[in-house]
């Protein structure tokens, strides 16, 4: 997938259209892994079985997420849209 460096987008903190310059973030990994839903989580999956859920390893995704940071060259700050996607092949051109 080809995406220019430079897009013209809305910008929520201008409230209006300005040139952006595109960078490319990868969504990092799970943040809170003691998270008290990720702790009922492997506690559940201990012991009996596979109740009450199967075992998610071994079903890992082909891709990474990919996220996209716009940053507006009017006022500097930087804002993304969606929660990224997956793509196999990503390239940013001029």
């Amino acid at each position: 997938m080809e995406v220019p460096n430079s897009q013209r987008r809305y910008c929520p903190f201008c409230k209006r259209h300005t040139d952006h310059e595109v960078h490319r973030v990868s969504v990092s990994k799970k943040k809170r892994a003691l998270a008290e839903g990720q702790r009922r989580f492997k506690r559940k999956l201990k012991g009996y079985g596979s109740f009450p859920k199967p075992n998610p390893r071994g079903r890992e995704k082909p891709t990474r997420k990919l996220d996209l940071r716009y940053l507006c060259k009017e006022c500097g700050k930087k804002h993304t849209v969606g929660s990224g996607f997956r793509v196999k092949k990503f390239v940013l051109v001029k």
